[in-house]
């Protein structure tokens, strides 16, 4: 078995069995911890306030419109996800090892020029956010080792994505494929998980405002 081979079968098939596994296990926690009841009577909406919360906080508040930092991690925080999500989802290598290995279907791709753009978004507004995690003096005071860990890993899925687009050399494919599945077994159990539970926090905190009849 080649390395490659073994990449794309064993390896593969362990990283995102962790990663399907162990993050089923967090949010089936999160999900099922107990709290203590709130004993007040409700004054408002619950599903209105969870909603509120998640849909509301997409864009920064009206009182912050005039901030250049709260500007500048909105445009950073955007940049990256949508040109991750864009990469990962739409980019013709990506779209076909999904069909491949997991899905058996595909779907239209990004063209060459499009995976350009979407990697530099993604680049920029990652290296921005990193940079602010070392030259802000709050955010390094609260940023853990996980945040640089999991930021650090990104980045090099990221970049040897880029170096193996063209699928010309397997040993950058190989390089490629590690990283990734580094990150899969990483990912479970570090604070890459607000990926999914950024909606149940968010609304959580909503509901709980919505309840007692303020917003958040």
């Amino acid at each position: 078995m080649s390395a490659i081979e073994l990449l794309e079968g064993p390896l593969w098939q362990i990283s995102l069995g962790i990663f399907v596994v162990f993050g089923l296990w967090r949010l089936f926690v999160i999900l099922t911890t107990g709290r203590t009841p709130v004993q007040a009577r409700p004054v408002g909406s619950v599903g209105l306030g969870a909603a509120r919360a998640i849909v509301g906080h997409f864009v920064p508040r009206r009182a912050f419109f005039g901030q250049g930092r709260v500007w500048f991690v909105t445009i950073a925080g955007y940049a990256f996800h949508l040109g991750l999500f864009a990469l990962l989802f739409f980019a013709a290598p990506h779209v076909a090892f999904l069909r491949d290995h997991i899905l058996g279907f595909d779907w239209p791709v990004l063209p060459r020029w499009g995976f350009i753009v979407a990697a530099q978004f993604a680049f920029a507004g990652l290296l921005a956010l990193w940079v602010r995690r070392f030259v802000d003096p709050v955010v390094r005071l609260i940023t853990r080792p996980d945040d640089h860990i999991a930021t650090g890993l990104t980045f090099l899925v990221m970049l040897s994505g880029c170096t193996a687009l063209g699928e010309q050399s397997a040993v950058l494919r190989g390089i490629h494929l590690g990283t990734v599945e580094a990150w899969l077994i990483y990912f479970p159990f570090s604070s890459l998980m607000h990926t999914f539970t950024w909606p149940l926090s968010r609304g959580f905190t909503g509901a709980l405002a919505g309840r007692r009849g303020t917003r958040m």
